[in-house]
């Protein structure tokens, strides 16, 4: 499939304000899955100084930095063509040791999944999702393929999604106790159960193809497992489905707000201010 993308973020303020450094993370990454043919992008008012950045999950993310010139509004376009390529979410032979629960990683290979293998505190797991991962790893015996499966089917057949346009995302113990949420809680919650039961996952923010007579969208969000044999894949449980070439991915991250697809701050005066009015539109065509 082949996509072009027009994302419009524009920020309105009540009064003039300065704008100090931001990152964008608006840029799809090109990997095995995609690959992005085409890329620009137009801010207004114009940077003093932008830089392409990769970080440390090798996102493509752009610094911005700007003149202290008091402004009212800040918009941002980017226009992307990328093309998917996954058509068979499952064409990969994972590898002989790590097709049963506990996966048995290699030293160094544990060493580099760290940070997507443990919460960010000893709670940070609720007991309501740990028992969900276990329960549905007796069930399939520790198979870990079927593990994955399971786990997304369940949590899109158990919970009810409800639209949340702001907020951080629901740890996975909220979620799971209210069975409803938005697509970036259930991403959490998969992220979570999956690493309860010792498989590495982590964020993702980006696009899905959806509904083609909709041209105004917003960002989705979904999960990442980290398979031995077959890398990263990718599982939406806000679809129950294993992520194939119909979603473009941004950006991904052990933790959801190193992924946020603007981020910064705004000067009035003296004091750091916050945004306070937001408009966005999204536009996938796909071909």
């Amino acid at each position: 499939m082949r996509y072009q993308i027009r994302h419009l973020t524009r920020y309105h303020y009540q009064q003039p304000i300065t704008l100090r450094p931001h990152t964008l993370r608006l840029r799809p990454r090109s990997d095995g899955a995609q690959q992005l043919r085409n890329f620009a992008l137009e801010v207004t008012p114009a940077p003093t100084q932008q830089t392409a950045i990769a970080d440390t999950d090798g996102n493509s993310t752009v610094g911005l930095w700007f003149a202290p010139t008091p402004v009212e509004q800040f918009e941002i376009i980017t226009t992307a063509e990328v093309e998917t390529y996954r058509t068979n979410p499952f064409d990969y032979l994972a590898e002989p040791w790590a097709t049963t629960l506990p996966i048995d990683y290699p030293t160094s290979l544990r060493t580099v999944l760290a940070p997507y293998l443990a919460p960010g505190n000893a709670s940070a797991i609720g007991p309501g999702v740990v028992d969900l991962a276990q329960t549905l790893a007796h069930q399939v015996d520790g198979n870990v393929g079927l593990f994955l499966t399971a786990l997304v089917g369940h949590i899109y057949e158990t919970c009810e999604y409800v639209n949340r346009p702001t907020g951080d995302p629901w740890p996975g113990g909220i979620t799971w106790g209210k069975k409803l949420g938005s697509c970036r809680d259930f991403a959490v919650l998969f992220v979570e159960a999956c690493r309860s039961v010792g498989i590495a996952a982590r964020f993702v923010s980006g696009y899905e193809e959806g509904d083609p007579k909709i041209l105004e969208r917003d960002l989705h969000a979904w999960a990442e497992a980290y398979v031995p044999g077959g890398g990263w894949r990718a599982f939406d449980p806000t679809h129950g489905l294993a992520v194939s070439d119909r979603h473009i991915a941004l950006v991904a991250s052990p933790f959801p707000a190193q992924t946020l697809p603007v981020s910064g701050t705004t000067q009035e005066g003296s004091r750091v201010g916050s945004r306070l009015e937001t408009e966005l539109r999204v536009e996938v065509l796909g071909e």
